[in-house]
């Protein structure tokens, strides 16, 4: 028996793989938050960050106070946001660390169960 390698089976593959790969996504977010909206998660995460935010904007302002040079007012404040960016980046992937291991999880391991159905369909075991 040969198999099907036509262009449209590797696209509905794509397709039935890319779908197990979101559905995977959400029952990972929703075995994390235990029924809390994904939106209300991320608000309190990203409130969380902004100390982190704070503390990277005092570190790139310091780092201008530090290296002894003058700048202008227009660097001392792009070195400031750089660093609040920098910092609110860090404490927002600190804080959903856990989220995003238990949808990354979840996702792959629906993905899994769909790629070794794909395989069995090309490969048939004959057990006669």
């Amino acid at each position: 028996m040969k198999a099907d390698t036509s262009l449209g089976s590797y696209l509905r593959y794509g397709r039935t793989l890319a779908e197990s790969g979101v559905t995977g996504l959400r029952d990972g977010s929703e075995s994390y938050l235990h029924g809390q909206p994904l939106s209300e998660a991320l608000s309190q995460s990203a409130r969380a960050s902004l100390s982190m935010a704070a503390l990277g904007a005092c570190a790139g302002l310091l780092q201008i106070y530090l290296t002894r040079r003058r700048g202008s007012i227009p660097k001392t404040i792009a070195s400031g946001v750089v660093g609040s960016a920098i910092g609110f980046c860090v404490g927002f992937t600190l804080k959903n660390r856990e989220l995003t291991a238990s949808m990354a999880r979840s996702a792959l391991k629906q993905m899994g169960v769909v790629s070794d159905q794909h395989w069995l369909e090309r490969h048939p075991i004959d057990y006669a």
